[in-house]
């Protein structure tokens, strides 16, 4: 495919996977109208996605999911383990009826989960956030993902989080339900650069790369819990 000139650096590759030929074509048409990006290629979910993220070395994969295929999910695991370093940032797409998939999604190491309804200049701003290496989840799938934000206590709850301090697991469990590092210091009264220190302190402790890992870290330890997971 040819590779389009960008000011300022080369242009973001972007590989569409998606069951549905039309939606396949949609999206890859909105990429390719973008001068700043470019489509790396398009393929069905499942194995082809994987064969074709590890043959064209995309930026970011934006991933169709088929609720409730769990397989779709499985794709984002597979494509991680087999790309090259770096590794692509993989950008989920999933409908309305959630029930968890934005955390299996997250643990999976997605990147992002937009619904199938985010608008075009969302969904190329989002391409680029989760390029440069951030976490994006749409608010729905926020609502979705969360109930409630507990215990009172989670380092006693969770043994592994004794490495962390009270603040840096109070910090930890703020990001995992989706606040920024802004909205993080506000309801704790602090600047954000004292949320930033304790929140690199708590991942170089915990051995965490990205934000979607203190999310998916956040949910395991049961600092907070998925909505479909209440009784």
């Amino acid at each position: 495919m040819r590779r389009r000139p960008v000011v300022g650096g080369s242009p973001l590759r972007v590989l569409v996977a998606d069951d549905e030929a039309l939606d396949r074509a949609g999206l890859a048409a909105l990429i390719s109208a973008c001068p700043e990006m470019e489509v790396a290629g398009e393929s069905a979910a499942g194995e082809e996605a994987v064969s074709l993220a590890l043959a064209a070395h995309p930026d970011v994969v934006l991933l169709n999911v088929r609720v409730p295929a769990a397989g779709d999910i499985a794709t984002v695991e597979r494509i991680l383990a087999s790309a090259e370093k770096p590794a692509p940032k993989i950008l989920v797409l999933g409908g309305d009826d959630l029930h968890g998939y934005v955390y299996r999604a997250l643990r999976a190491g997605a990147a992002g989960f937009l619904l199938k309804d985010t608008p075009p200049t969302l969904l190329l701003s989002a391409i680029r956030t989760v390029a440069e290496g951030h976490v994006l989840l749409a608010p729905s799938a926020i609502k979705a993902l969360i109930d409630v934000w507990r215990p009172a206590d989670p380092i006693a709850s969770a043994p592994d989080l004794r490495l962390l301090t009270r603040r840096e697991a109070e910090v930890l469990a703020l990001v995992g339900r989706g606040m920024s590092n802004r909205d993080i210091a506000g309801f704790l009264s602090v600047s954000e650069a004292t949320v930033k220190t304790h929140l690199n302190r708590a991942m170089a402790k915990l051995g965490l790369s990205t934000r979607a890992h203190v999310v998916a870290l956040a949910y395991d330890r049961g600092l907070v819990k998925p909505r479909c997971l209440q009784a």
